[in-house]
């Protein structure tokens, strides 16, 4: 059965099988079967590109999306949103109708690296992050945890106000994080002109994407928004990029982060974000640069 569902949101490293109550089961044929808590998800995949290995596993799913019929659900309470844990936090997950649940699960292969990286600079003073494109909040609320004070972007209100709720969820509401409905290039100009700083940056951009009147791609506003990243960091802040657009792989992120913000390309350490499945399968879905600062 399909149903109409809420807002999209507009989510080498290889991730072990299991991360809290998430896992990858099996991919192939184009597509990819995740267990999130309790709800074993069938949806579409670019990088699963060989075949399956585990095909009676595709059976148990009680959720499957289709670009062109939507979801497709084993009962009517499986469309219901529900919670997972992952990496300590605790999120709540949904379908969406861009055929995502709220969740990057190869995200969390940077959590532990971006909790040292805020720990490193929060002696004395609780060092400021920079989110953009923030989704559902999971590397706002793992900056958070380790004690950093964060500007959570995103240009989508559902996003932001899901990603609030995420905050409730893992006891985190009360951390200093400033929710901010926004375009990443124009808030960053403008805390420019009020001489912000910050001492860590994480961004995670779509391939294409709208922030307001404003149209985002990304092989074209990556380097200038990066540039313009550059008048509001710190000398020596750490960056997280990471991208799931085809043709950007590690070096070419590297690359692209180097010279936005005019580092040497030896400082950018880059990998691809993999997930390896209980079956034995691999799924690479995107790559990571990151500066250490």
């Amino acid at each position: 059965m399909s149903a109409a569902l809420d807002e999209p949101i507009t989510s080498g490293s290889i991730l072990s099988v299991a991360t809290g109550t998430c896992e990858l089961l099996d991919a192939g044929d184009g597509r990819r079967l995740e267990r999130f808590g309790p709800r074993i998800v069938d949806r579409p995949s670019t990088g699963a590109d060989a075949e399956p290995r585990d095909r009676p596993a595709w059976a148990r799913a009680h959720l499957r999306w289709d670009r062109e019929s939507g979801w497709i659900a084993r009962t009517p309470e499986s469309l219901d949103a529900w919670h997972v844990e992952i990496a300590g936090l605790r999120l709540e997950l949904r379908p969406t109708a861009a055929g995502q649940v709220g969740l990057f699960p190869e995200h969390a292969s940077q959590l532990d690296w971006l909790e040292r990286a805020v720990a490193a600079r929060a002696a004395g003073s609780a060092p400021a992050v920079l989110n953009l494109f923030a989704h559902t909040g999971l590397a706002t609320l793992a900056s958070a945890r380790a004690g950093a004070v964060v500007a959570h972007v995103d240009a989508s209100r559902p996003s932001v106000a899901w990603a609030r709720q995420n905050a409730e969820l893992s006891g985190l509401a009360d951390r200093p994080i400033r929710w901010l409905v926004d375009d990443a290039a124009a808030f960053v100009r403008r805390e420019a002109r009020r001489e912000r700083r910050y001492a860590g940056l994480v961004l995670d951009p779509p391939s294409y994407g709208h922030g307001g009147s404003t149209a985002w791609r990304l092989e074209v506003d990556l380097r200038p928004l990066l540039e313009s990243c550059r008048e509001v960091l710190e000398p020596y802040a750490f960056v997280l990029l990471t991208a799931h657009t085809p043709g950007f792989g590690p070096d070419r992120l590297a690359e692209e982060l180097a010279a936005g913000l005019g580092k040497p390309p030896a400082a950018v350490e880059a990998g691809d974000l993999v997930l390896e499945a209980r079956s034995g399968a691999t799924l690479r879905l995107g790559a990571f640069a990151r500066l250490a600062g």
